[in-house]
């Protein structure tokens, strides 16, 4: 049985991405094509399906490390931010994406909040990124 991690993380994402946009509860806001992903950042971003990639992303990860709260996920997408002339720091991303990329996941049936846990997967969502991981293979 093929599972995630027997395939490349790029091309998990970006089949994960293609297949999250038949769900109807995932839908890009509005205001996604105007605000950066974190403070770190210069400019918003460019992909034209940047709302499910990060959506994929946070599928996987997931998977991969359990569970998460929406603070993980800021540090684990944070970047460096450019101070020009002084020294880069890292900054942490912002909260906004991951959470309504969370919420909508939820509506999707795909992941569940337990108390002091944070997002899980639910058995429908295992299913779907063992399916994924197969469509990879």
């Amino acid at each position: 049985m093929v599972t995630v991690y027997d395939v490349e993380a790029r091309k998990f994402v970006e089949r994960a991405a293609d297949r999250l946009k038949e769900f109807e509860a995932i839908k890009a806001p509005q205001w996604m094509a105007f605000v950066k992903s974190g403070a770190g950042r210069e400019r918003a971003p460019q992909q034209a399906n940047f709302w499910y990639l990060r959506c994929g992303s946070l599928l996987r990860k997931l998977y991969v490390g359990g569970s998460k709260g929406v603070s993980r996920f800021r540090t684990a997408y944070g970047s460096k931010k450019s101070y020009g002339v002084r020294r880069k720091h890292f900054t942490k991303s912002g909260g906004s994406i991951i959470r309504k990329g969370l919420q909508q996941l939820e509506k999707a049936g795909l992941v569940t909040k337990v108390k002091k846990e944070g997002r899980v997967l639910t058995a429908k969502g295992r299913a779907f990124m063992d399916s994924v991981a197969k469509d990879v293979k």
